[in-house]
């Protein structure tokens, strides 16, 4: 049988269910690169340019790993997901950076997502798709019952979201969390996380953030649990257009949980490097301030971080929390 590998990174904590359901259906096997570990990160630093952000360098790392197992490996190049806004150029090059950067690559299935200017969110994924199953097979009824295959595995993935699950559950189709949620004691705190999912929901590279806070008495909230239409209508908001998907949904999340009454405190995980960050994160800082009683935190994280400076901020900031004054 045919091995399709998918790196572990960046946009597998979005899609992963749209490509899996799409390639199995198609008879191939889908093969994952395991979870992030030294090993990996230490091999996606070696492999790339030092200015590099921390999530492509693990990524090159999740494809290292893959390389020599695998027929193929699955690298869309990703432009426009939606329409007039853009994903960052680093993670549009990633096919031409691979091939340029790492030795004995399969060959690369790196069909275009774009959008174009008046686009939607499915039809750039059915025309990508559309052309990675023409590599496999020319019976268009079978890819096209893949595609909606996919289509539903999407869905069923978002409506997860949308209602508490966490990401990395819902990615497994982990049906004990639900249960174990409904059974946990009641929380202390409510935290609002912010940040990107292949920053947020990797253990290793956010050095296991949400169990932290699990430990510390908190219970999260993430922009995954936002639907898109509330994003949409929250950046409508917004004086000027954001020119970015990713850094369009951190500013709409952010401006949400800020008026949110519900949060004690908003924590924002954001990885050294990133350029489209430095603005989101400055206006995220001035829109907290602007609410006295939401406390903000802001971690920085690259492959030199260390994790019990992590704790220490993670402890004074939850310790702060309790014992502020009541209003």
């Amino acid at each position: 049988m045919t091995k399709i590998g998918i790196p572990r990174a960046l946009f597998y904590f979005y899609y992963y269910p749209l490509w899996r359901a799409f390639f199995k259906d198609l008879g191939l096997e889908v093969v994952l690169s395991p979870p992030t570990n030294k090993a990996i990160l230490d091999d996606g630093v070696r492999s790339t340019l030092s200015e590099a952000c921390l999530p492509v360098k693990v990524f090159f790392g999740h494809t290292a790993a893959l390389a020599e197992q695998v027929d193929y490996l699955f690298v869309p190049r990703i432009s426009r997901v939606e329409a007039k806004a853009y994903i960052c150029p680093k993670f549009m090059g990633l096919p031409d950076m691979l091939k340029a950067r790492l030795e004995r690559l399969p060959p690369l299935i790196d069909t275009v997502v774009d959008a174009g200017r008046d686009g939607d969110r499915r039809s750039c994924w059915e025309d990508c798709l559309r052309e990675a199953g023409g590599i496999f097979t020319r019976d268009k009824q079978l890819t096209d019952r893949s595609m909606e295959a996919a289509m539903q595995a999407q869905r069923r993935f978002k409506k997860r979201l949308t209602a508490g699950m966490l990401l990395t559950d819902a990615l497994e189709d982990n049906k004990v969390s639900e249960a174990a949620a409904a059974s946990h004691p009641q929380r202390k705190l409510k935290i609002g996380l912010l940040g990107h999912p292949y920053n947020l929901y990797d253990p290793y590279s956010s050095m296991n953030l949400i169990k932290k806070l699990d430990a510390l008495g908190a219970s999260v909230v993430t922009p995954e649990s936002l639907t898109d239409k509330e994003i949409d209508d929250e950046a409508a908001k917004l004086p000027k257009r954001m020119f970015w998907t990713l850094g369009k949904r951190m500013l709409a999340s952010a401006l949400i949980f800020c008026r949110s009454i519900r949060l004690d405190g908003l924590i924002y995980l954001t990885s050294f490097g990133c350029g489209p960050e430095a603005l989101v994160e400055e206006l995220v800082a001035r829109w907290a301030k602007q609410r006295n009683d939401l406390p903000l935190i802001t971690l920085t994280i690259d492959e030199h971080t260390g994790e019990a400076g992590m704790v220490t901020r993670l402890e004074a900031f939850t310790e702060m929390i309790k014992r502020r004054p009541k209003a």
